[in-house]
């Protein structure tokens, strides 16, 4: 499983051009599932990301998380996060998990999120979505877990 954590100053997904949900400050998480991911990694990437410290204290260091700032969190779906550009131009998607198991893992990411406290906003699985964001600092980061 691969997410990427960009710290925002707030994020909209836009559908058909219209608002489908919208954050106030806090992270995006742009979430990949491949063969082989599990809940386990479901788990381990929510209470990373909600802990991971990325947010700065009073002196100007990262050493604040989502949770301590009480952040809102944008989670979307993305399976171009597995894309293998290695040969070729075009991408190759075959590690990226079929649809049926990628949606449940996305909606229990989604859950474990959730059950943070922190407010969590999401786009929609499989849809085509604009995402509209402010990446603050610029601080963009990638997790993984692989099982």
């Amino acid at each position: 499983m691969r997410i990427v954590v960009q710290r925002t100053t707030g994020a909209e997904v836009w559908i058909d051009n219209s608002l489908h949900s919208k954050s106030k400050g806090g992270l995006l998480l742009l979430v990949g599932t491949r063969t082989g991911d599990t809940e386990e990694s479901c788990a381990f990437l929510a209470d990373k990301a909600v802990n991971l410290r990325i947010f700065e204290d009073s002196n100007g260091k990262m050493n604040l998380s989502a949770l301590d700032i009480g952040a809102e969190i944008m989670i979307v779906s993305q399976f171009t996060l597995y894309a293998d550009t290695r040969k070729g131009r075009r991408p190759s998607f075959i590690e990226a998990m079929e649809p049926i198991e990628a949606e449940r893992l996305y909606n229990r990411f989604v859950e474990l999120v959730g059950a943070s406290g922190l407010a969590v906003h999401t786009g929609v699985f499989g849809a085509r979505m604009d995402i509209k964001f402010t990446n603050h600092g610029p601080v963009t980061i990638i997790l993984e877990h692989e099982v």
